[in-house]
């Protein structure tokens, strides 16, 4: 029903995944599959619910009633079987400000602040930037899959200065989906050490190959009062230029806190057009996400396939969710800078930088999955045949 082939010309669009190529790579000539968003046209629907409300000529400060709330909600029932009472939703201005505004409330200067690495790059910086004790739980790879360090974290979350615990789940850059013993496990450990847990859910709708995904605070009633939850749409349905995150939690206290600190900051009006397109997105995007994974997953084979059938030296981590395919590229011997120009100057193609992500990252490139098959045959051949 939905045509994901279909190749859309960004220019003239101001889309960061294109206009930023001479500053990220040092030239445009790329193709660019770095940015975590899609080349593909959001739901029609939700593209709808955009025309209509321009249509109307004032575009004012904005409010976001109950049926905003309600939409969160019963996508959360839908596609995640948890059950959230629509006044546990508060919006933020996006999932990296709220995990600010979040580390600004629950912790002073000089507080611990656990994350677990290689992960996505703004989690240094929230934590950095706001002048905490950035606390580097590595992850560790077995057998092309990672899995959590859990003595070292319980260590760093004994540490009485430790106030926070920022999970990234599933994982960006790695592709884990945590397993229900796993995050029972690092609830337990944040329990006992009185440590407070911020969930990145973001990438939540974008399960792949089976796996389930399983909100923080859905495991029990004392998880889901030691913990925040943040997600959106923006990633599932390709429209983060919008802002349509959210914040969840059942504890009135933490909530009430999170809001007072986003409030005291004048962070909490948001997008003339938020509340419509969240509401339209979860509302009647449903089969537009199911023919969405069932192609990204497509994607995802032809990439394995032509890996392995072409590209010799290359290892693709298996990806349980997102449509960012982690790549391990040791084998071919490059020092990390010298691997990012081999793909830049002689391939053509623009991915993301392992190293950005951490130390951990060393040897690795990120690749973005979701664009039109076409796009990605093109960039793998390219790499190919720079090899020859």
């Amino acid at each position: 029903m939905y045509n994901f082939d279909r190749i859309i010309d960004r220019k003239g669009t101001n889309a960061y995944k294109l206009d930023l190529r001479e500053a990220y790579f040092g030239s445009e000539d790329v193709i660019p599959l770095w940015v975590a968003d899609m080349d593909f046209a959001a739901p029609p629907e939700v593209q709808k619910a955009i025309q209509e409300r321009s249509q109307h000529e004032i575009y004012g400060y904005t409010v976001r009633k109950e049926p905003f709330r309600k939409a969160i909600a019963d996508w959360q029932a839908y596609k995640h079987n948890w059950n959230v009472n629509p006044d546990w939703v508060e919006f933020s201005p996006g999932v990296v400000p709220a995990l600010v505004i979040s580390v600004l409330a629950f912790s002073n200067p000089g507080d611990g602040v656990i994350i677990q690495t290689p992960v996505y790059y703004p989690f240094y910086h929230v934590v950095e930037d706001n002048d905490r004790e950035l606390l580097k739980n590595s992850l560790v790879e077995k057998n092309g899959r990672y899995e959590i360090n859990f003595d070292e974290f319980e260590e760093m979350a004994a540490k009485p200065s430790t106030k926070i615990f920022m999970m990234c789940n599933p994982h960006n850059p790695v592709s884990r989906v945590w397993t229900k013993e796993e995050l029972l496990r690092i609830h337990e450990i944040c329990l006992k050490h009185n440590v407070l847990v911020l969930a990145d859910e973001i990438h939540s709708d974008l399960t792949l190959f089976g796996h389930k995904h399983i909100p923080f605070a859905s495991l029990n009633e004392e998880a889901a009062n030691n913990c925040l939850v943040f997600m959106a749409p923006s990633k599932t349905f390709n429209i983060a230029g919008f802002s349509t995150s959210y914040v969840i939690s059942s504890n009135e206290k933490l909530l009430r806190a999170y809001r007072k600190k986003q409030n005291g900051l004048q962070m909490h009006m948001g997008h003339v057009f938020s509340g419509v397109i969240t509401e339209t997105a979860y509302n009647e995007g449903r089969e537009w996400l199911k023919e969405l994974i069932a192609y990204i997953e497509g994607n995802i084979q032809f990439v394995k396939d032509f890996i392995q059938n072409n590209i010799k030296g290359v290892k693709v981590i298996e990806p349980e969710a997102t449509y960012l395919l982690w790549l391990d590229f040791k084998e071919w011997g490059m020092e990390q800078n010298e691997l990012k120009r081999f793909l830049i100057d002689k391939a053509k193609v623009g991915l993301s930088d392992g190293s950005t992500f951490g130390a951990e990252g060393k040897g690795y490139m990120r690749l973005n999955v979701a664009s039109p098959r076409s796009i990605i045959e093109k960039a793998l051949k390219q790499i190919a045949d720079s090899r020859k």
